[in-house]
């Protein structure tokens, strides 16, 4: 009887990719969609310059105004919404600002300024060089939240 001895090669754990994410039209980040914070975070690392910042600071007040949010990234845009309901506000971002979807924004008081196609929906943009109300801010995701949101 004869035995055969194997040698296997140890695994090895999975390298992360090292390349650039990709930027598309504006200088929005190519991030593969998925759900929670992870892709979220990968989105808000890409995104170029100022807007970086910006991104981690409109992260942190959301998560700080709404403790139970979900994250997603969509569309290569974060989402934002609640377990069980539907999203209430997006971020894109273009080559000049980043864009704040609310989804049920012609409900809040008082309205964020930028008009959309939809009536339902409403728009903050914020510039590099503009002071962002985080106050008014953070009062919208409040009431954001508590609004039934758009279901995918």
């Amino acid at each position: 009887m004869s035995t055969r001895r194997t040698t296997s090669k140890p695994k090895q754990a999975p390298r992360k990719s090292t390349k650039p994410v990709k930027l598309l039209s504006g200088g929005n980040p190519q991030i593969s969609k998925g759900d929670g914070d992870t892709p979220v975070q990968a989105y808000i690392a890409a995104m170029p310059g100022w807007k970086r910042e910006l991104g981690a600071r409109l992260d942190a007040l959301i998560v700080r105004s709404v403790p139970s949010v979900r994250k997603a990234v969509k569309w290569n845009s974060p989402l934002y919404g609640l377990d069980g309901q539907s999203w209430f506000l997006g971020l894109h971002v273009f080559t000049k600002y980043v864009k704040v979807a609310f989804f049920r924004g012609s409900s809040l008081r008082p309205k964020p300024p930028g008009e959309s196609k939809s009536p339902d929906t409403r728009y903050l943009d914020l510039r590099e060089d503009e002071p962002l109300d985080e106050a008014q801010l953070v009062a919208w995701v409040k009431q954001a939240a508590a609004l039934p949101g758009w279901v995918m």
